[in-house]
C-alpha cells in the first residue's frame, strides 16, 4: 500500500505504507486510509518532524561511535532526514499558501 499526500500548494508526495505511517505517528496523526493535516496543524507537524530528525541523528551518532562488538546494526541506510524532507517541504509550501494537506481522497 502507498500513501499519497496532496496539497493544492505543491506536488504530491508518495510514500510506502511503513514510511508514511512513521511520519503520521511522529506528527500525532492516526494511520488511516484518509486524513487531513489542517493549515493550523502544520506548524506543529513540522516541529515534530524536525525534532524527530534531530533525535534520530543523535541516536545514529551514538551507535556509530560505539557499535556493539560482533553485532550488525539492522535497517536500511536511508536516514529519517532524507525520508522526511519531501514531506516537510510539502507541509511548508502548504502552510505558506494556506492550504491543507490530505491523503486518501
Amino acid at each position: 500500500m502507498i500513501y499519497k499526500f496532496k496539497s493544492q500548494a505543491a506536488g504530491d508526495v508518495i510514500m510506502m505504507k511503513f514510511n508514511a505511517e512513521q511520519m503520521l505517528a511522529i506528527i500525532g496523526k492516526e494511520a488511516s486510509p484518509q486524513g487531513i493535516i489542517t493549515v493550523a496543524q502544520i506548524p506543529a507537524a513540522i516541529a515534530a518532524l524536525e525534532a524527530a530528525v534531530v533525535a534520530h541523528e543523535a541516536v545514529q551518532s551514538l551507535r556509530a561511535s560505539s557499535p556493539p562488538q560482533g553485532v550488525e546494526i539492522e535497517g536500511d541506510s536511508v536516514m529519517l532526514r532524507q525520508r522526511a524532507a519531501p514531506f516537510i517541504d510539502l507541509l511548508r509550501h502548504s502552510a505558506a499558501a494556506g492550504k491543507d494537506v490530505v491523503w486518501g481522497v
